[in-house]
């Protein structure tokens, strides 16, 4: 067939429909991917936050449901629970809550796939929402919480009383965990509401509660009865009383540590020891030739009291009331002494360093104060460094400690009595005696008015609890101290390792000299006539010697007050007091010295011996 008769194609009915949907179709697509761009981005489908559904939705869809779903809940009160009591928290108040917007935003997706949107084609997944913590508002309330929850914790008191034991629990002290309860808050925010235990830190007192406890425990049962003590065939009983006056306690770390005294434990059984002796201490004696020697010391049959108290402390914490009797054996050996032959040996002190002798009065109460001072002072040994304190070594003047009533000076240097008259004569002797030794003045107070027994400057005074003589032992070697006494002197020697040849004293002139006043007394209130002193200035040097030649020079100044004269009865008038001072002639010379005899044809005036005086105002120069 030739081409002028082939027939021209014409589609058929079928594909004429089928070219019609087709193109609709692709109309359709074009116009659903322009919807699609015009309508924005969306959060995919399938996506969820906190268990909402905002898949497919918009930017402001979304953030609505997240404000209605997520947000609202997530502003409702917590509630915590602090030992029953219920605490509320407002967390949007607190600074923590869920932004809606923040947590929707980065979710949108732009997307020219309407299948997505409008058939829900594409993966999802959960999303957390995003919570905003503002810390300034949550600090704000765990200071809320401080407040209402924090009490501090009170440490326990614990103390023996005789025989009875004085105990006060301590109370552990709480406050807020806040690292834990920020995280719940900020955690729990968006979960379903329930009651959450308060965090808290429990704060132990010093002694934690369970240690104060278990010690006022010890105590109880170590005082609920006597612990025997086995012997040999020997059987001693320790009364409550001694181990109440035995037992002692101190704090180490957070607990009490429990020790007795053995030496009081053995004292109180001792007697009952057929071999029982007290061990004695090496000591120093000065021969009749002045030379030292030591006396060995001496070991004794019986307990040593560290085993003695070991033994009874491991039987302390049981109850020891009837029925329950406690009882240690002990095996008899030999008490040591404390210090032996060969503890003075290694000291190694053989030379004088000084001696100095205070001469007295007789008086029976002076042979007594100063006496028993003298004995106190008596083998004293200074390590170097090591402080004197007079005070401390002579005791309080009390009868108990062995002293008794003497003259002392008062106040406006009127004399009075009082317990330990007189050992302001013991103190002199040993701060003379260290002057010569070389022993550095740490504090020394000379009287407050001038005693004509006493070198001028180179004396001193002590008054127990106001003020006290003391120096140090500044040698590089030990120092012994040697007292001897008779009814009208007080001899101190101090025995070491030389450091200079030769210490002098050199005393100036006396200067600033003060005329003392007459005062009136009325003989009903006990008056006691006094004869007068006058007050003065002086500087004493100390100068050291070595080969000859000075190495060191100390000055000390003292100022004395002038002491009253003190009259008895009623005071004369002028006139009468003109004729007074006609008969008794001229003043004295204030630079002559006072003597211990009093003045007067009447009755004699009284002449101190000086504990409790107010001192001289001395002071250390150059």
């Amino acid at each position: 067939m030739t081409e002028s008769h082939r027939r021209p194609w014409t589609p058929s009915r079928t594909q004429i429909i089928l070219a019609s949907v087709l193109g609709g179709l692709i109309v359709l697509a074009v116009a659903l991917v322009g919807v699609t761009a015009l309508a924005g981005p969306v959060v995919p489908p399938g996506t969820t936050v906190n268990g909402v559904a905002i898949g497919g939705l918009g930017r402001d869809d979304a953030v609505q449901v997240i404000r209605d779903e997520v947000v609202r809940p997530a502003a409702e009160p917590l509630e915590f629970d602090n030992n029953g009591e219920t605490l509320v928290v407002k967390p949007r108040q607190a600074g923590v809550w869920v932004n809606a917007v923040e947590t929707v935003q980065p979710l949108l997706r732009s997307s020219w796939n309407p299948l997505q949107r409008f058939f829900g084609v594409g993966g999802g997944e959960e999303i957390e929402p995003v919570i905003v913590v503002e810390d300034d508002k949550l600090e704000r309330q765990m200071g809320a919480f401080e407040r209402l929850v924090a009490t501090e914790p009170s440490d326990p008191s614990l103390s023996i009383e005789g025989t009875e034991i004085a105990f006060t629990p301590g109370q552990q002290g709480r406050a807020v965990d806040e690292e834990a309860v920020r995280k719940i808050i900020i955690e729990s925010v968006t979960e379903p509401r329930r009651q959450r235990e308060l965090p808290v830190i429990v704060q132990e007192p010093v002694v934690t509660v369970a240690n104060a406890e278990a010690a006022n425990t010890f105590a109880q049962n170590a005082l609920s009865g006597p612990v025997s003590v086995v012997i040999g065939g020997v059987v001693a009983e320790i009364p409550v009383e001694v181990i109440a006056e035995a037992l002692s306690f101190a704090q180490v770390d957070d607990d009490y540590v429990w020790s007795v005294r053995g030496d009081l434990l053995y004292a109180a059984i001792s007697d009952k020891l057929d071999s029982a002796k007290e061990p004695q201490d090496a000591r120093f004696k000065v021969r009749k030739n002045g030379t030292l020697r030591i006396v060995p010391s001496r070991a004794a049959g019986g307990i040593q009291d560290d085993q003695l108290a070991e033994s009874v402390l491991s039987v302390l914490g049981r109850d020891g009331t009837p029925g329950n009797e406690r009882e240690v054996i002990v095996p008899e050996g030999q008490r040591q002494p404390e210090f032996t032959t060969a503890d003075a040996e290694a000291l190694g002190i053989t030379e004088k360093l000084s001696s100095f002798t205070q001469d007295f009065r007789y008086a029976a109460y002076r042979v007594t104060n100063i006496g028993q001072a003298a004995e106190y002072v008596d083998g004293t040994i200074l390590m170097p460094g090591d402080i004197f304190s007079m005070n401390d070594t002579i005791k309080e003047r009390t009868v108990e400690n062995g002293y008794t009533v003497g003259t002392i000076i008062g106040p406006g240097g009127v004399f009075e009595e009082a317990l330990g008259g007189g050992v302001s004569a013991a103190t002199t002797a040993v701060w003379t005696a260290a002057f010569f030794a070389g022993m550095e003045r740490v504090d020394t107070r000379a009287h407050s008015v001038y005693i004509s027994r006493y070198q001028p400057g180179l004396e001193a005074t002590v008054a127990w609890g106001i003020f006290d003589m003391k120096f140090r032992n500044n040698n590089p070697n030990p120092v012994l101290i040697t007292t001897k006494m008779t009814n009208s002197s007080m001899t101190v020697e101090f025995w070491g390792t030389r450091v200079y040849d030769e210490i002098e004293a050199e005393f100036g002139p006396r200067t600033s000299q003060r005329k003392p006043e007459t005062i009136w007394r009325k003989k009903k209130d006990g008056c006691s006539p006094q004869t007068g002193i006058p007050g003065f200035s002086i500087n004493v040097d100390r100068v050291f010697y070595n080969s000859g030649e000075e190495v060191n020079r100390e000055t000390i100044r003292t100022f004395y007050r002038a002491a009253p004269e003190v009259k008895c009865g009623k005071k004369p008038k002028k006139k009468d007091k003109q004729d007074e001072n006609a008969e008794a002639g001229a003043p004295a010379d204030a630079n002559a010295p006072t003597g211990d005899a009093g003045q007067g044809d009447a009755q004699p005036a009284v002449q101190p011996d000086e504990l409790d005086a107010v001192p001289a105002e001395q002071v250390e120069v150059g």
